[in-house]
């Protein structure tokens, strides 16, 4: 096995490499999307590919005569209302090349593969590998967030957490269509219809489309406990409602017969009451006793 070279753009410049398909020693390359219009003609690299290259888009895989081109936006999953990170892989036999901006991830595997005697595919892999190896923890952080904001409105500790419940579905928007265009990214790339693949990489590559799967479903998962969280949130705010209309209700109700009282005795005819000496102090007592029954009869009837 011939051990791939990693290759800079400094490199590139300094020596005046050139390849064609199938000569020399495989090469691996981490350039930026400018430096991949100066030294994408150099490795041979379609022009049209150059250009999709520096226009981004979805994360998808071509296959093409010879080579596949793949597309790829990876969220940051420490802010996930960030911009993805957009990236893009052309990959032929003895050539690999990374173009995107700084990616920590794929520095440290580059870093780690020197000097190593390993194939193209399998370095291509590690990468997918890596990108999506830790996910599972993310999100379970996610989930427990989601717990605590449920445990929140149980309690009654925060009155409104709509904007809480918001920012979460827009996080797990993000993630569910990353993983969605991950997977069929790895199913396309299963079907090896350029033959780059040995079948030891296409098992692997079955494995990494099934923990895409896997993590999709688990997203999907999540998206539905927020949508139990925000109906709980929501049954919630109905039930106060309703308790504050039926307080008002009841106050209403309770001072309906004194209203009843204060019209009657609004009229403008003479009664026997209002020579009465003791009819004032009566209408007072029997406005109580209406109020004091009312209240009696709600709190019995269990509607105070």
């Amino acid at each position: 096995m011939i051990m791939p070279m990693v290759l800079t753009a400094r490199q590139l410049a300094a020596g005046g490499f050139s390849m064609s398909e199938g000569e020399g020693a495989p090469v691996v390359c981490r350039l930026r999307p400018e430096e991949l219009f100066q030294f994408g003609p150099m490795l041979g690299i379609p022009d049209r590919v150059i250009e999709e290259s520096g226009r981004g888009g979805p994360s998808k895989l071509e296959s093409h005569d010879g080579f596949d081109f793949l597309m790829l936006n990876v969220p940051d999953h420490q802010d996930l209302s960030a911009p993805c990170r957009q990236s893009s892989i052309y990959f032929r036999k003895g050539l690999l090349v990374f173009t995107g901006g700084e990616d920590p991830l794929l520095d440290g595997i580059l870093s780690e593969e020197e000097g190593r005697e390993r194939p193209i595919p399998t370095l291509l892999l590690t990468y997918f590998d890596r990108l999506t190896g830790g996910d599972f923890s993310a999100l379970e952080g996610l989930e427990e967030e989601i717990e605590d904001l449920e445990d929140a409105l149980i309690t009654k500790k925060k009155d409104n957490c709509i904007r809480e419940i918001i920012e979460l579905r827009k996080k797990l928007r993000v993630l569910h269509r990353y993983y969605e265009q991950l997977s069929s990214l790895l199913e396309a790339m299963e079907e090896n219809s350029n033959g780059l693949l040995d079948k030891k990489a296409l098992r692997f590559v079955h494995l990494l489309a099934g923990r895409a799967d896997r993590l999709c479903g688990n997203v999907r998962s999540l998206r539905d406990y927020v949508t139990q969280v925000r109906e709980a949130y929501q049954a919630q705010v109905d039930i106060s409602l309703n308790s504050l209309m039926k307080l008002f209700t009841v106050v209403t109700t309770i001072f309906l017969p004194l209203s009843l009282i204060a019209g009657w005795y609004g009229m403008n005819f003479p009664m026997p009451e209002y020579r009465w000496a003791l009819g004032y102090p009566v209408v007072i007592c029997v406005s109580v006793a209406v109020v004091v029954v009312c209240i009696l009869l709600f709190k019995k009837k269990k509607w105070l």
